[in-house]
């Protein structure tokens, strides 16, 4: 679990340097497969551990933030990035989903067509003028490039036949010949050549003089849109009928299927005749084409339900296995790193992989199966590095064959290699541990960091290496003494500023950024305690049900782990199990764990969470139990449609369980409700009071 969350947080680093060097710089550090890579792994690890899900997730990130040298433009719909599929497994467990969700057994059709790799754009027509055009940016917000989108030829002036608004939404892209005569001109210029067609045609529209952009070779494909007057189709294969008939291309390569077969099939002749079509894809999405489905299946945070990108392999490499690593965690867990001797995959150089645990090294999984046909790894080991789905990519395998004579089974220490108290491994649990808490100043630093870290307090100034250095100089030992530095060092500033790579001014901009965060929202100051299996989207959910930090602080000191209102009353939280509710109490009633959490606190003005309040919904505010079998929506709609009117869902019912909804089969939760006068009502009264039936 440890190293989950260290990964996680790994990963959600590592990605949002690489939005803004891909979205906002046009100069990606690493290539598409890879980010695509770090994104699955990202995706896997949320999925088997939820709670550990950062509020800075890449699940929750579409893009960058736009940059400043262009005018602002707020998305009137949200543009949204899709979820990735890497290989025939995915596809298929995608069309499940989608049926189980829904319910639909009848005939499901798909669209498919290639993902072209360029930026994404959205334009806005008003009585069929194109009056704006704008940048993905966040999702939220883009950059307006309206000037520049309209000396790009693919892109109408004006359009019949089309709604008094609407919003079309596609990629810019350049082709293959066109970039390579670009990149001749600039090098004859003595200008900037670009790495690849998608920097080249990211870079083109962004210019700040049009009459550049006129210059570059740009086109467009269109396959969405945004905010519309009037409906546009049926079907997803109609809106792009209306498309072509007002003017715009649509990749010719979209097709309609019936079965999952048909869209594989489909997906391998895109990637057979990959090479010739003379730009760059790197997949092919499948939509439902049914734009009622799509409705009904609707969105996560920030990728629709109804569509996925299956997107090309990633590629292998082989290299030298240098040397073992062994990191300490902030809660204990030892990771073995890779150190490799450097090779480049995809066009990035990579120089470490992670091991996850000693028995992934051995060559077995946690339940004792032999994982690489048995094959051990040993450090001068020839080893294949596979890097989608990690930041820190993966060996896929080891090449036994060019193993060195005399090479010894790697033994995975049983003590803490920074503080040598013991490091013990638990029943059931992959991950070996220090048992030093608090003496081990690995832990203490990692956990530092952890406070420091952009989804907790996120101090300007205060990051990794200097909370390393403050912390190995005696400056900060536990969160507290971070608020009070200036404090205990006089004015502060005369000593911070001393020291090597801090001035006057850096050294005031800490002060001040560290009183900014005395003021903290609650769902950080949980997230930030760094309590294990308590992630950022976990702290959200403690933070929405408690309100203050005086309700949850009181709740956690007086709940007994297995029995009580207390306990009773996390655990129905939606999203909270026994498990997660145990580290809350082991954390708030260890001594020297409360002591510091009480310290902290004292510094700080922690904020009550604002519950949302849907207007004109009939159950925002009520505490919603599912039970039972569903007959007119499944689960997971039902949980969704819920929340989207203000409800919260819980998993158990309890004394401040204001509705249950049981569908046949109900069984002891709706006991529970009869026994505690819990209002119980049936699918049908649900859907009624939603406004739904």
């Amino acid at each position: 679990m440890d190293e989950a969350q260290a990964e996680l947080a790994h990963l959600a680093e590592a990605m949002a340097g690489a939005n803004l060097a891909y979205h906002r710089d046009d100069a990606p550090v690493m290539s598409d497969a890879e980010y695509d890579g770090l994104k699955a792994r990202n995706l896997a690890l949320e999925a088997r551990f939820p709670e550990l899900k950062r509020a800075d997730s890449p699940t929750e990130l579409v893009g960058a933030a736009p940059s400043d040298a262009f005018g602002k433009v707020r998305h009137s719909v949200r543009m949204l990035s899709l979820e990735n599929a890497f290989d025939d497994a995915d596809v298929v467990e995608f069309e499940a989903r989608v049926r189980k969700y829904l319910g639909h057994q009848a005939d499901l059709a798909f669209m498919a067509e290639p993902k072209i790799d360029g930026l994404s754009l959205s334009l806005r027509y008003e009585g069929g003028r194109l009056m704006q055009a704008a940048t993905r940016g966040d999702g939220e917000t883009g950059e307006d490039v309206t000037a520049n989108a309209r000396t790009i030829e693919d892109i109408p002036h004006h359009l019949t036949g089309a709604p008094e608004v609407l919003e079309v939404r596609g990629e810019v892209y350049m082709s293959h010949a066109d970039f390579e005569a670009l990149n001749a001109r600039q090098a004859e210029r003595g200008g900037r050549t670009f790495a690849n067609p998608r920097n080249a045609a990211a870079g083109s529209l962004r210019q700040l003089d049009p009459a550049i952009t006129a210059q570059r070779p740009l086109r467009f494909f269109a396959y969405a849109w945004g905010e519309v007057s009037e409906p546009l189709a049926d079907t997803q294969s109609g809106v792009m009928e209306r498309f072509e008939a007002m003017g715009f291309s649509v990749n010719p390569f979209t097709r309609l299927w019936h079965s999952v077969e048909e869209m594989l099939a489909h997906y391998r002749d895109i990637e057979q005749q990959r090479a010739t079509l003379g730009y760059d894809i790197d997949g092919v999405v499948y939509k439902v084409n049914d734009l009622g489905l799509q409705r009904r299946l609707g969105f996560r945070s920030t990728t629709p339900r109804w569509a996925i990108a299956h997107k090309f392999p990633a590629e292998l490499a082989w290299t030298r296995l240098e040397d073992i690593d062994i990191q300490v965690g902030r809660t204990g867990a030892l990771s073995p790193v890779a150190r490799l001797a450097p090779v480049t995959v995809g066009g990035v150089v990579v120089q470490n992989a992670t091991l996850h645990n000693e028995d992934y090294i051995a060559g077995r999984d946690s339940q004792g199966r032999e994982i690489r046909g048995g094959k051990d790894i040993r450090i001068g080991d020839w080893v294949q590095i596979y890097r989608a789905g990690d930041v820190i990519p993966k060996i896929a395998d080891v090449d036994i064959a060019k193993r060195p004579a005399g090479t010894e089974p790697f033994r995975f220490p049983d003590h803490c290699p920074q503080c040598q108290s013991p490091a013990v491994r638990e029943e059931g649990d992959a991950v070996r541990r220090c048992t030093g808490g608090l003496i081990c100043p690995a832990q203490a630093v990692e956990r530092l960091k952890h406070f420091v870290s952009r989804n907790a307090f996120d101090i300007d100034g205060l990051g990794a290496k200097q909370v390393e250095a403050f912390h190995r100089d005696g400056w900060i030992r536990d969160p507290a003494d971070i608020f009070t530095l200036q404090q205990r060092y006089g004015s502060g500033l005369q000593q911070v500023r001393n020291r090597e790579g801090w001035g006057p001014k850096s050294a005031e901009k800490l002060f001040a950024a560290i009183d900014a965060r005395r003021r903290i929202e609650l769902n950080r100051l949980i997230f930030a305690l760094g309590i294990r299996h308590v992630g950022e989207t976990s702290a959200q959910l403690l933070a929405r049900h408690y309100g203050t930090w005086a309700a949850f602080e009181g709740a956690m000191s007086r709940a007994t782990a297995g029995e009580g209102p207390e306990w009773d009353e996390l655990i129905a939280i939606d999203g909270v199990g026994a498990v997660m509710a145990t580290s809350l109490l082991d954390a708030f009633h260890n001594e020297a764990e409360r002591r510091a959490i009480d310290a902290l606190v004292a510094h700080l003005d922690v904020q009550q969470v604002q519950r949302q309040v849907i207007s004109g919904s009939p159950v925002a505010g009520m505490t919603v139990v599912f039970t039972g079998t569903l007959q007119k929506m499944t689960r997971a709609e039902a949980k969704s449609r819920a929340e989207s009117l203000g409800a919260k869902v819980a998993g158990s019912v309890s004394a401040k369980t204001d509705l249950v909804v049981a569908g046949p089969g109900a069984g002891s939760k709706a006991k529970q409700a009869e026994t505690l006068g819990v209002r119980l009502i049936d699918e049908d009264e649900w859907l009624a009071l939603i406004g739904d039936a």
